[in-house]
């Protein structure tokens, strides 16, 4: 989700026809100085603090989190180690090949859905160098 071009304190001040001094006069600041926060907030500069006192001062509460690209943290190792193991196993095959030991694509393709399974049971650190 996009947040709003000119940042979500702008959006919700103008929603409830609120004008920049009376932000200020309830963060205790001048208007000049919640425009300001506005600014910060709409170019990505603006403290968790200053989001917390704005979010306050419009009677409204900040949610702070993050959400995972992939839809799911289970989703994201799964890319990851998945990643990892299609690696592991190329280099092996490439070694294999050189000794003419070559494996079909089946076969490497089980043994990275093995890998991957592997990695993901031993959420090692070693997942994410």
């Amino acid at each position: 989700m996009q947040p709003p071009a000119k940042g979500w304190i702008s959006l919700i001040r103008k929603s409830l026809n609120m004008t920049l001094r009376q932000l200020g006069d309830r963060l205790h600041i001048t208007p000049q100085s919640a425009h300001e926060i506005e600014l910060r907030e709409a170019n990505g500069t603006i403290s968790i603090k200053a989001l917390s006192a704005a979010a306050e001062a419009l009677d409204m509460k900040l949610v702070y989190g993050f959400i995972p690209q992939d839809g799911s943290l289970e989703a994201m190792i799964e890319k990851r180690a998945r990643t990892i193991a299609t690696k592991i196993v190329s280099r092996t095959a490439t070694s294999m090949k050189l000794e003419d030991q070559e494996n079909s694509k089946e076969r490497l393709s089980e043994a990275i859905e093995e890998m991957t399974q592997e990695l993901k049971r031993e959420l090692s650190s070693k997942l994410w160098d």
